[in-house]
């Protein structure tokens, strides 16, 4: 067995005496099912032969009460089928959604810029159904099919071989013709999963965006982009629908000709004394006992073609390795002062591609404010990124307090950096719920004490239910500065002694910018800032202003020095606030 199999076979195990019940229920069900088509056979060649009447009566309520019993029997273990084997099934899907949402947790930035949301959250809803639906019905419905279908033979040989003969002499060519048919369906329903991903992509796409769709009244052609991926769903569901509908319709020609050949058979055979009427009322109480396992079993190849490619899909997801993981000797860091080193730094996203940056040498002592500037694309917010490793760097070494950080674990090495960006994130909830977020389980004091911090504590007094507001998704309810400061008052909160400011104030209005920005000063005492800069006013007091090409530092020094040198950064300052220049 391979890895995927042991893998697959694995979920079974914490699970496993409910597995067992529900095998032995499956099992007592279909032998049930063997035993209705006996007893009346018992009593029409037996009871109502050699019996007198009263005494027949009395041995046919017995049977009554042996069939009723029995029937509230497969009652039962249809029953715990039903339910307790669907909730394995649940428990299990469980099992596979927390495993590979923990695994979404640990892959990088990398993985993420060229896959689709919509696509991702396809594989842990539509797919992990299919799987567990395989995990549930798969076993059950084989073990059924097999004991109701060698057992069906079994009797029906003993009672008469000839019509035994007759009668399955169409079961070869009713699995002939559903594995023609069952290709098809399943790659016509494997087109409408594709499809249906795709649908679902869309969504999420559209969804996310709808203020810029408004924005560029553009709703009529997101609505066409729409129409046409559903309209393609469509196409390919009819096609579906056509295989699925031939299956069927030719599944039931066969059993009303099964039927047709028991009749004709049975009939010559009672003419010439080979069988007894009740031996063919026998016959024919049983074809639905042959025709139904063939069913099962044919249903069976769609929904194991189902649950592997959803559980191939999952496990292409859990096989992918994160490419930022902890060294087997990366140690906590603690104590941290903030000392950060950039040692011959290169970095470029794939293999193949051009370097972002390369040899990039900089020392930040502790407590400095350093602002980082440059045209657009020169890797600025990748050069960032590469502290709290979102991303790795292709060469060279980086170190906090000497430290390299591929030594250090990543929890406590972002647990030790807060990050103040200017797409601001917050999450569907209240707003303290939101601020909480920066230090889970802390106190409303704290929360508060933080706000205030943040400049944010008086406008969230001013929202209808302060700080337990439902902001909506992303924070819809708020303004561009409100959503910034939460987002601040949250790094408060969290209180790291490094931080990154990634264009924090550059989408804000006047206004709102100058009371983020105190509030970012205020954040940022006594701690190691790297302030990533658009609006070049708000850092002429950094100590130190970096200028990147995609060659490394081109330029390094205070505001005033810059402007002194007439270089690259002089050229960015006056193209955007002129030729006077205010040192």
């Amino acid at each position: 067995m391979n890895k995927r199999g042991k893998k697959f076979l694995s979920y079974y195990k914490p699970y496993m005496g409910l597995f067992i019940a529900d095998m032995i229920c499956a099992l007592m069900a279909a032998g049930i099912t063997l035993i209705y088509p006996l007893i009346v056979r018992y009593i029409t060649n037996t009871v109502l032969v050699e019996y007198e009447i009263g005494a027949a009566v009395s041995i046919i309520l017995k049977l009554v009460a042996v069939l009723v019993g029995l029937a509230l029997l497969e009652l039962f273990c249809n029953f715990f089928i039903a339910y307790k084997g669907h909730i394995m099934g649940a428990k299990m899907e469980y099992d596979m959604r927390n495993e590979i949402f923990a695994h979404f947790q640990k892959l990088s930035f990398n993985y993420y810029d060229n896959q689709k949301t919509g696509l991702l959250m396809t594989r842990i809803t539509n797919d992990l159904f299919d799987i567990t639906e395989l995990c549930h019905h798969g076993p059950e419905d084989i073990v059924i099919s097999i004991i109701k279908f060698i057992g069906a033979f079994v009797i029906l040989i003993r009672i008469n071989w000839k019509l035994t003969l007759i009668l399955f002499t169409f079961i070869p060519i009713m699995f002939v013709f559903a594995y023609m048919m069952k290709g098809k369906m399943n790659r016509a329903f494997r087109k409408n999963r594709e499809n249906i991903a795709e649908i679902n992509a869309g969504i999420e796409d559209n969804l996310s965006g709808i203020r810029v769709v408004k924005s560029f009244a553009n709703e009529d052609k997101e609505l066409e982009k729409f129409r046409v991926n559903n309209q393609r769903f469509v196409d390919s569901k009819s096609r579906a629908y056509w295989q699925m509908a031939t299956f069927h319709s030719g599944l039931g020609f066969f059993t009303s000709m099964i039927n047709v050949a028991v009749i004709a058979g049975g009939g010559l055979l009672i003419a010439r004394g080979g069988i007894k009427l009740s031996d063919l009322l026998t016959f024919l109480l049983y074809v639905n006992n042959i025709i139904e396992p063939v069913r099962k079993l044919i249903n069976f190849t769609e929904q194991f073609q189902n649950g592997i490619t959803g559980f191939s899909r999952f496990m292409e997801v859990l096989e992918t390795e994160p490419d930022i993981v902890d060294a087997p000797d990366a140690k906590p860091l603690e104590n941290v002062k903030g000392d950060i080193e950039f040692h011959d730094v290169s970095f470029k996203y794939e293999e193949g591609l051009d370097e972002v940056f390369r040899d990039i040498n900089l020392k930040v002592p502790a407590g400095d404010y350093v602002a980082l500037v440059g045209s657009s694309g020169v890797g600025k917010s990748t050069m960032c990124s590469l502290i709290p490793r979102f991303y790795e760097a292709s060469n060279g070494t980086i170190t906090i307090d000497g430290i390299d950080i591929k030594k250090i674990t990543l929890q406590s090495l972002r647990q030790n950096i807060g990050i103040v960006q200017q797409d601001v994130y917050l999450f569907a909830g209240t707003v303290a719920d939101n601020i909480r977020y920066g230090k889970p389980g802390c106190t409303m004091e704290e929360v508060i004490e933080a706000a205030k911090n943040a400049n944010a504590h008086e406008f969230i007094m001013e929202l209808p239910n302060g700080y337990d507001t439902y902001i909506g998704q992303r924070g819809v309810k708020l303004s561009g500065g409100q959503k910034q400061r939460l987002s601040i008052a949250r790094v408060f909160l969290k209180n790291p002694p490094i931080l990154i400011f990634d264009e924090a104030t550059s989408a804000l209005d006047n206004e709102s910018e100058k009371v983020v920005q105190e509030s970012l000063e205020k954040l940022a005492k006594n701690r190691t800032t790297f302030v990533i800069a658009h609006r070049l006013s708000t850092i002429r007091n950094a100590k130190n202003i970096l200028v990147l090409t995609e060659d490394g530092i081109k330029e390094q020094g205070t505001h005033a020095d810059l402007l002194k040198k007439d270089g690259i950064y002089a050229g960015l300052y006056k193209l955007t606030y002129g030729t006077e220049l205010a040192v």
